[in-house]
């Protein structure tokens, strides 16, 4: 990397830590007052930093604007659909994505199961809140206030003998979600189907998606689903880490 540019971008996490003097800086760095200077001279320029009244220097709004545009634009959808593909082409079995939405939570992503056996998800259909995993993963990231809330105003609907009762056991069961980072609905919207989920976390560590993966007990009991969780927090921490640009170190 150019040794002006790593100076450089290594001004921006002390700022991001509130305003800093020129002489802070050039301490952080290791470098010149001049030096320092220079950078910053270039970075204000740019309006990537911002020169205070009173001589320091904090984060500049082109920082925040174009971040705010990334994220904007930025799709989960794009980025976690090849690692979709690639837990189905290896489980041969159903997987989802989800997003929340209001008091919804929406496949937004399918790649069927390879075996005759469909499930009659469709991608834009809401899911089940109080059952289905990737609902649990994505409501138990709420903060409390709002968790409480909600599971308090929503019905609880008796799919089947498994599904969530009330309130009280939702909560429950979202504080342990919280707890293991994982969800599964074991025959609790359809008896005949098992579902296995993980999140899908943002830059700032909050779960922005949840993904899942479903299959009959007639293909593969529970305790077989269950088996596939490495494999299924693998497959949502890359897509996480690609999502949040995170660049692996050896």
């Amino acid at each position: 990397m150019s040794q002006s540019v790593e100076r450089a971008l290594g001004i921006l996490p002390l700022l991001a830590k509130g305003p800093a003097g020129l002489g802070a800086v050039a301490d952080e760095l290791g470098v010149h007052k001049s030096t320092a200077l220079r950078l910053l001279r270039t970075l204000n320029e740019g309006g990537f930093v911002y020169r205070c009244p009173d001589g320091r220097y904090r984060l500049g709004a082109r920082l925040f604007a174009l971040a705010a545009e990334a994220i904007e634009n930025l799709d989960v959808r794009e980025v976690a659909r090849p690692h979709l593909a690639g837990l189905n082409q290896a489980t041969g079995h159903t997987v989802h994505l989800a997003l929340h939405q209001d008091d919804e939570v929406v496949y937004v992503d399918k790649v069927d199961s390879r075996y005759p056996v469909r499930m009659y998800s469709r991608i834009g259909r809401p899911v089940p809140l109080t059952v289905a995993a990737v609902a649990k993963l994505l409501l138990a990231d709420l903060p409390e206030g709002e968790r409480r809330a909600l599971a308090h105003r929503i019905e609880y609907p008796r799919y089947t003998a498994r599904s969530t009762p009330d309130a009280e056991a939702f909560l429950r069961e979202l504080d342990l979600v919280r707890e293991q980072g994982w969800a599964t609905d074991l025959g609790g919207h359809e008896e005949s189907i098992n579902c296995l989920g993980a999140p899908v976390r943002g830059p700032d560590g909050r779960v922005v998606a949840a993904l899942s993966v479903s299959a009959p007990g007639v293909v593969v009991p529970a305790e077989g689903l269950l088996e596939l969780l490495p494999q299924v927090l693998r497959t949502a921490g890359a897509i996480s880490q690609d999502y949040s640009g995170v660049q692996e170190t050896a």
